[in-house]
């Protein structure tokens, strides 16, 4: 087994972590033989360097290695990238051409981002994987191929399968052995290290002295969690390194190149915001929902009230109904005030005092959005661009939304 210590220098890679420790370990262990790897880790990790390692100590060093990042393919391209095409499978495909499978043949290919393949390739790598055979677009013929793939992605992986958004059997074929990078907050000894690696670096590419921490800035760098991991802490050297004119940085300094991630912003949950004020929909909906329940609470109350006509134990029997209303406030400083209606007598013409009424309120989202742009359409004197900007919303989208709706 090549020495460890030698492969870090040889790989440039810096730090003496454990668990980074442990995973290049696996790495050249697995090299020799043709088992599949998945790489996984948090982006800005890493990760690109153990196919490289994985590659160089393989029987298939001299053969061609090819990285693919899947998530930077179009979707209608990636099947033709990975498995070639033949003359004629689509518009602009003018002539043959040769997949990434095909050209590395012998080799190995490492998948960047495998996690955002389409489902439809993913079918087609898993046939790659049990039996090397794969078939070019366009074409019926079926060909074969001999190439070690070793994928990584930073996706959760088992959230994926159970959103149906990668097969459970892919994920067997490609983690036959998975090795994880750690993140870099969980490397708090190599944080400082790698700083100076860094900054060392940029002062030769730049040609001018290394800059150096303080000792407050130090534990300033070290008490940062580094989001974006080891590709974060390289651009911060960077930009100091070209930026500050003092070579010595201190802690407030530094502190100007850190983004806080602790504020008490929002977060957005769940991918990509939603133009067409979703948020603000599901927020009306359920002020109109708990105004509802509070109007019918309401009703209770005074119904019991009328009802009973005392006070004392209308208040103990709805005490929690009473404080929801009035915001917990002290019920005896209440002045609750019954008003004695005149019980009717055998003579005296029937008449409901009370009525129920159950309002037909719409609650329909649609309704209530649509109810929203004519206000501010008729607010703005039907001035599109004034009334997109009130709503929060693009004027194209509000345009869409005014011919979907016919207003």
């Amino acid at each position: 087994m090549e020495n460890l210590q030698a492969l870090k220098q040889r790989f440039g890679i810096i730090g003496n972590d454990i668990h980074l420790n442990r995973a290049l370990e696996k790495a050249v262990r697995v090299a020799p033989t043709d088992i599949s790897v998945l790489v996984t880790g948090e982006s800005g990790v890493g990760k690109e360097s153990i196919p490289k390692i994985i590659h160089s100590l393989s029987h298939r060093k001299h053969a061609k290695y090819i990285a693919v990042n899947c998530g930077a393919i179009p979707e209608g391209t990636i099947d033709s990238e990975l498995f070639g095409h033949e003359k004629g499978a689509f518009t602009g495909a003018t002539q043959d051409r040769k997949g990434y499978f095909e050209v590395a043949d012998g080799g190995t290919i490492f998948l960047d981002e495998v996690g955002e393949l389409p489902l439809t390739t993913q079918v087609r790598l898993l046939r790659v994987l049990e039996n090397g055979e794969f078939i070019k677009v366009g074409s019926s013929k079926v060909l074969k191929t001999n190439v070690r793939i070793v994928a990584a992605t930073n996706v959760n992986m088992r959230s994926a399968i159970e959103k149906e958004k990668f097969r459970e059997d892919l994920y067997y074929r490609l983690s036959t052995v998975e090795i994880n990078l750690p993140a870099l907050r969980e490397r708090n000894q190599d944080i400082h290290l790698l700083f100076r690696k860094f900054a060392s670096d940029f002062a030769q590419k730049y040609r001018m002295p290394s800059i150096r921490l303080d000792e407050n800035a130090v534990s300033t760098l070290l008490n940062y969690q580094f989001p974006g991991n080891i590709r974060q802490l390289k651009n911060l050297a960077e930009q100091i390194s070209v930026i500050e004119e003092e070579r010595i940085i201190s802690a407030s300094k530094l502190k100007q190149y850190l983004p806080d991630n602790n504020g008490n912003l929002p977060a957005i949950v769940g991918g990509k915001k939603d133009n067409d004020f979703s948020t603000e929909r599901d927020i009306m909906y359920k002020i109109l929902f708990d105004m509802r329940n509070d109007i019918n609470d309401l009703k209770k109350l005074t119904l019991d009230l009328m009802k009973n006509g005392n006070v004392e134990e209308v208040q103990e029997e709805n005490h929690r109904l009473l404080e929801k209303i009035y915001n917990n406030k002290d019920l005896e400083d209440l002045d609750i005030e019954v008003l004695n209606i005149p019980q009717k007598t055998s003579d005296e013409q029937e008449y409901d005092f009370i009525e129920t009424i159950e309002e037909d309120e719409s609650l329909s989202l649609q309704d209530k959005e649509i109810e929203m742009i004519k206000k501010s359409l008729e607010k703005n004197n039907n001035k599109r661009k004034l009334a997109a900007k009130e709503l929060g919303i693009s004027e194209r989208t509000l345009y869409r939304k005014i011919k979907q709706y016919d207003l």
